[in-house]
């Protein structure tokens, strides 16, 4: 059985759901962005409607939404295997993009159509407690996304959810995607911090897993609703989880984040 946030909260440690006596070293948090701030698949199926409307187009964009983001693991996994060269998270969208669009019998678009439509995933919203939430960490900490998307991606994001985030932060600077451990280590060498220094903070399992073994401190702040109703949340902390959290606001209370 799922347990409700409530439910998770109150089963945790009390080490893991005090506030920040625990890790008194963390100075920046690094942050996971498609699913744990943002709703991608929301927001996909959203302005989906409004371009099914736009362009005179029939897509049934919750399954549109699945596959596109089904594609994105395996484009980059060939990167990382080395079977593609290094292509950021919009190329590799692109790809994907292309396949799936005469899958749905989608043909008469032009270029700018596409390309617009590919920039949707600049165009995501915020989880409703995602920008208060990171504004109180960010008066504690510095604060940065630490994600697969590009610094286009990520900068255009920022601007349209109003994200305030401290600096950029990509695995495009390390030309290593996640969970690799480069992607990790690039951006704790880049704010000038230890590894232990470091909080990151994710919806996924293996982002904690992978950055804990390098020594970051972490947190998982679970979002039930990022796949929609058909995929069975990921909600369970385990051994990666060292702080638990049910959204940022609560994150923030965890942290002792001021108001």
């Amino acid at each position: 059985m799922t347990m409700s946030r409530r439910q998770l909260i109150a089963v945790m440690p009390a080490a893991l759901t005090g506030a920040n006596t625990a890790f008194p070293d963390v100075r920046a948090l690094t942050v996971d962005v498609f699913g744990t701030v943002v709703d991608w698949r929301g927001s996909i199926i959203a302005e989906g409607s409004h371009f099914n409307r736009s362009h005179g187009v029939r897509i049934d964009w919750a399954n549109f939404a699945d596959r596109w983001r089904a594609g994105y693991g395996p484009s980059m996994n060939l990167v990382r295997k080395g079977e593609l060269p290094w292509q950021t998270i919009d190329q590799l969208h692109r790809g994907v993009l292309d396949k799936l669009l005469p899958e749905f019998g989608i043909t008469s678009l032009n270029e700018a159509d596409k390309d617009h439509l590919n920039r949707v995933w600049h165009r995501l919203n915020p989880w409703p407690d995602s920008v208060a939430g990171l504004s109180r960490l960010r008066k504690k900490f510095i604060i940065a996304p630490l994600s697969n998307g590009n610094l286009a991606l990520l900068t255009n994001m920022a601007k349209y959810a109003h994200i305030p985030w401290d600096c950029i932060l990509s695995a495009e600077l390390a030309k290593h995607y996640k969970p690799d451990p480069e992607a990790y280590l690039t951006a704790a060498s880049l704010l000038g911090l230890r590894p232990d220094q470091v909080m990151m903070v994710a919806a996924h399992k293996y982002d904690l897993k992978a950055s804990k073994a390098l020594g970051f401190r972490t947190a998982f702040v679970p979002r039930p609703g990022e796949y929609g109703p058909s995929v069975k949340p990921e909600t369970d902390p385990d051994e990666s989880c060292e702080m638990v959290a049910h959204d940022f606001r609560h994150l923030a209370d965890l942290l002792g984040a001021p108001r």
